[in-house]
């Protein structure tokens, strides 16, 4: 290996570094709480060093955050390479999206994040953030068109629009404030019955309806789909005031 090679390898590895530091400093501090002098005393390199690599802390979040949407891009490109109905991807893509919010909570936490007002439009990893998130949707769009011809999903559905309902409603339920997950806990169901709850709403209403083409989400079990146990008729006694 050259000079000029040793010297490009040891500059990677550099700033991998410094998104390892900055990567865990956010995850149990949030972006506010963490400055570039943090960041630098976690990866023992000075200030300036940083700045060589990152313009700004924004930057730096922004490219944790482009981690995420790739794991959760990954996860949405598996779901479609299965040789399954259209509507069967459509629901293991809802799975995966519920699956990476429980793995990589942090990601995701990130992800929402990166989406309010703070950040400027103007980062340039903005555009990219846009596109891989863009990229998951559109994956679930074809995923949606395969069961329009496939006959398992509505033919008078539009693939663009429904990707959209379905992706908003996925963000929705997974960013939930905890004083509705208390609502739900009170008349006595858990976060992960509510989630799947959606799944056995959203399945009937986008399937065509065609009795050979009829979909439960409780027999999709062979094709990865898998939960949680579906919700007991027995709920909770409300108190009586």
């Amino acid at each position: 290996m050259g000079i000029a090679d040793r010297r490009q390898r040891e500059k990677e590895q550099r700033k991998t570094g410094i998104i390892d530091a900055a990567e865990c400093l956010f995850f149990s501090r949030g972006f506010e709480d963490v400055s570039m002098d943090d960041i630098a005393r976690e990866v023992e390199l000075n200030k300036a060093t940083i700045y060589l690599y990152f313009k700004n802390k924004e930057t730096l979040f922004a490219t944790i955050v482009l981690r995420g949407v790739q794991i959760l891009k990954e996860k949405y490109v598996k779901c479609m390479e299965k040789q399954v109905p259209g509507i069967t991807k459509v629901a293991l893509m809802g799975q995966a999206y519920y699956q990476f919010s429980q793995e990589y909570p942090d990601y995701l936490r990130m992800i929402h994040f990166y989406g309010s007002e703070r950040f400027s439009r103007e980062n340039p990893c903005t555009a990219e953030i846009g596109e891989g998130y863009g990229t998951c949707r559109m994956i679930l769009r074809d995923a949606i068109q395969e069961g329009i011809d496939d006959g398992t999903i509505r033919a008078d559905l539009d693939p663009f629009l429904t990707s959209m309902y379905l992706m908003i409603s996925f963000m929705n339920i997974l960013s939930m404030e905890h004083k509705w997950k208390l609502v739900i806990e009170a008349e006595g169901f858990s976060y992960e019955q509510f989630t799947s709850e959606f799944f056995r709403f959203i399945t009937p209403a986008i399937s065509s309806g065609d009795n050979s083409h009829t979909v439960d989400v409780r027999d999709l079990k062979s094709s990865g789909f898998s939960l949680t146990k579906p919700v007991s008729n027995q709920k909770k006694k409300r108190k009586k005031s």
